[in-house]
């Protein structure tokens, strides 16, 4: 009972609730039997389930290592992995280089520009001409600009050089003892005739002994990140060797070993801000740059995956196309049907029929979206990288996606319905307009744009998300920044930024808080320009 001992049923506010009631329950039975909401959200389950499949497939697939630093690789085919060299000291990119091949030593040379015939028994390199032989090593062998005597083939008919030419580092057969090589390393005895214009030295190999060459496998995550947790502390250590190069034939290399220049050779400089956040990382060359998959590239692209598919498929995509579908209409149509009369003919305010009407719209959209977003986070909680058996903060990130999502639903929808409102010619032309103008803002707040885009809806709401993947896993800012540092693949650096908005303080909190502000602000102003807008319309 109520002071005048009227019972609850009869207040003002329970008559305000039936009203707010009637609206909301009319607004989703209409949009339950529209055709165009089934295809919108069926249209969007798929894409999601596209999205949840192409997850799946990886996660079952397993996660391949990465050779971050590219010392697997055999680039001049020599039959030594890059990382094996750099240990011996030999040239990665000369295919007569390699570990164990020994050093060069010059004799002589027939430079760019001359011409000229020179006999002997040599190690002949870089050559271009004729040579007529009495000897050929057919043993010596090597990668790429090493002369395989075996393919040796008959040259074309000609003049080489001239009616015909062959690949960088081969050779074809002139005569009998005789061939034309192009740029080769190759050893024998007898007479080179070398072209003009062209170049070829010769000498011999010095130190040489057998070294065996290491499977590829052994320089992929073999110089993991060393990070004592304290900034100021001797951080990082070159575990594959290719940075301190201890007992190497040829011990001096062309690259800086202090190249962060703290005095202390092969090392990790790991700099924090006040709050012990990792702000930058300086490395010195060749060390912490093939850290294990297992602990730091699985689960930047988990992440990765969670913040693209939050930001591109909800917010860029289902934010946008569910209100542009579904709330357009929301007042505009009844206008137009006829049935507006019918509806306000009951006590109620035109400017609490639009809030009513906006609350059916969200019931409908946010409860889809709120479902995927539970049905991504489950999938993903449990098939994510890492120990646990499911991840309960992946679950956390989705629900701050889902809420961001339904924020901007609400914002797009009260702008949408009053469009609608303002032309019912041309509103769905203005609105697609805008439509796309939000897209764009929320493609240039991905690529770290702060100021533009700041007057859309898209900026704040990716904001949101920053903030929350921030907030949930803190050390998404030291896995970007070791990411940047190391030079390894990451889907963060696209997909995530920083929070730009917090006055300084660095807060994602702050910036959270200031962002559902914003959102709140936008779409209330555009439920009031609504109903400005509905106030003065004429209900025939």
């Amino acid at each position: 009972m109520d002071k005048q001992g009227r019972g609850l049923a009869e207040t003002v506010w329970t008559r305000l609730d039936r009203k707010a009631g009637a609206i909301t329950e009319l607004t989703i039975r209409q949009l339950r039997h529209r055709l165009s909401t089934w295809v919108v959200l069926g249209v969007s389950t798929l894409l999601l389930l596209t999205l949840l499949a192409m997850y799946t497939a990886g996660a079952r697939d397993g996660w391949e290592p990465i050779d971050n630093d590219g010392d697997s690789h055999d680039e001049d085919g020599d039959g030594y992995p890059a990382g094996q060299e750099r240990k011996y000291g030999s040239n990665e990119w000369d295919g007569s280089s390699f570990p164990g091949s020994g050093h060069f030593i010059r004799e002589g040379e027939i430079d760019y520009g001359e011409s000229g015939i020179h006999t002997g028994n040599h190690t002949w390199r870089g050559a271009t001409g004729t040579f007529t032989y009495d000897w050929l090593d057919e043993t010596y062998t090597g990668g790429r600009g090493v002369l395989d005597v075996d393919r040796l083939r008959d040259c074309p008919d000609g003049e080489p050089l001239e009616d015909f030419w062959i690949d960088w580092g081969d050779g074809c057969i002139m005569d009998e003892d005789r061939i034309f090589v192009l740029d080769a390393t190759f050893r024998g005895e007898g007479s080179f005739l070398a072209e003009r214009d062209w170049y070829v030295e010769w000498g011999y190999m010095a130190d040489s002994f057998h070294v065996e060459p290491e499977p590829k496998s052994n320089y992929i995550d073999e110089d993991d990140i060393d990070w004592t947790g304290d900034p100021n502390g001797i951080n990082g250590f070159d575990d594959d060797g290719d940075c301190l190069r201890t007992d190497w034939v040829d011990p001096d290399f062309w690259w800086d070993k202090d190249e962060n220049d703290n005095g202390r050779p092969c090392d990790v400089i790991w700099i924090a801000a006040a709050d012990g956040t990792i702000i930058q990382i300086l490395p010195d060359e060749n060390v912490d740059e093939d850290p294990s998959e297992e602990s730091l590239s699985n689960e930047d692209a988990h992440r990765a995956f969670i913040i693209a598919s939050g930001k591109i498929a909800f917010v860029m995509i289902l934010s946008i196309f569910l209100p542009l579908f579904l709330a357009l209409g929301l007042v505009r149509d009844e206008t137009e049907n006829g049935t507006l009369h019918y509806l306000l003919s009951k006590p109620i305010h035109r400017g609490e029929f639009i809030t009513y009407r906006i609350l059916g719209y969200l019931i409908i959209s946010g409860g889809f979206v709120l479902i995927m977003a539970l049905l991504m986070g489950i999938v993903t909680a449990a098939l994510g990288p890492g120990d646990s058996i499911f991840r309960i903060r992946d679950i956390i990130v989705w629900l701050g996606i889902a809420f961001a999502t339904i924020m901007a639903l609400a914002a797009y929808g009260a702008i949408f319905n009053s469009l609608g409102l303002i032309s019912a010619r041309y509103g769905v032309y203005i609105a697609l307009v805008v439509g796309v103008y939000e897209f764009v803002m929320a493609v240039l707040t991905l690529a770290g744009a702060s100021l533009v885009p700041v007057l859309s809806v898209s900026h704040w709401t990716l904001q949101f998300i920053d903030s929350i993947v921030l907030i949930v896993w803190p050390n998404t800012l030291e896995m970007a920044v070791i990411a940047e540092a190391f030079d390894l693949p990451s889907g963060l650096a696209a997909f995530w930024n920083p929070p730009m908005h917090h006055f300084g303080t660095e807060s994602p909190y702050l910036t959270a808080l200031l962002s559902v502000v914003v959102l709140s602000l936008i779409t209330a102003l555009m439920v009031l320009l609504g109903q400005s807008q509905f106030k003065r319309r004429e209900i025939m």
